[in-house]
């Protein structure tokens, strides 16, 4: 045998497609945890802009990249603002096991610094009525003051909250039923996933056939 020669030896085939999809999973969960990251909308709290069995696909590192063992996000591309639709680690679970922590999905209302008020299901910042095309209104009932159902309730009259710094102040499309910080507080900057801007796939589980005119859509 010459110098030149050499000895190849091939890959067993189980081995090349081992290697293949430790390779594609490594991608993968990189893709998933610093760029992009599929959700699926289990409530209706958000209709009408999300239905339930819209799948969406949300920006990751728009807000920065949550870099693992950092208490920071680093090289955000802007800072979440008034109207972004965001997807966050509900704040309620924080303590619990990692398996059971929620995530929720709803829509900026209040950034830093900004007074929050609810009056007659209307919302005020800084003492100026929002209005904001998206939000609805599906209950006819008014829940006064003083008549609450329950202590918590502060879903059509809020008294005025001024949101922390790197906190955020979040309420669903669905106004009148949307479980979000006008009962449980606020979102920490740090529990924010990313923005939501495009649904790829929607299933109406009624009609038991897909959404066509929602496929491809933003989310706005």
């Amino acid at each position: 045998m010459s110098k030149q020669e050499k000895i190849v030896i091939k890959k067993p085939w189980y081995r090349e497609y081992a290697e293949a999809l430790f390779v594609a999973a490594i991608l993968a969960l990189i893709i998933r945890t610093f760029v992009v990251q599929a959700f699926k909308i289990p409530s209706g709290s958000m209709e009408d802009t999300l239905l339930i069995g819209d799948h969406l696909l949300v920006c990751k590192f728009i807000y920065g990249t949550d870099i693992p063992f950092m208490d920071k996000d680093v090289f955000p591309l802007t800072d979440p603002e008034r109207g972004d639709v965001i997807v966050f680690e509900f704040p309620v679970d924080e303590g619990k096991p990692w398996l059971e922590r929620r995530d929720f999905i709803k829509r900026i209302v209040g950034i830093p610094g900004d007074v929050i008020e609810v009056r007659n299901k209307q919302v005020y910042v800084n003492g100026v009525h929002q209005d904001i095309p998206q939000a609805v209104h599906k209950e006819s009932t008014l829940v006064l003051p003083g008549s609450r159902i329950s202590p918590e309730d502060q879903r059509d009259f809020m008294p005025p909250v001024t949101v922390p710094e790197g906190n955020y102040f979040v309420m669903g499309d669905n106004r009148d039923r949307s479980y979000d910080s006008r009962f449980w507080g606020f979102v920490d900057r740090r529990k924010i996933k990313g923005k939501a801007f495009i649904k790829y796939w929607s299933w109406d589980r009624e009609e038991h056939m897909p959404r066509l005119n929602r496929i491809g859509r933003l989310i706005d």
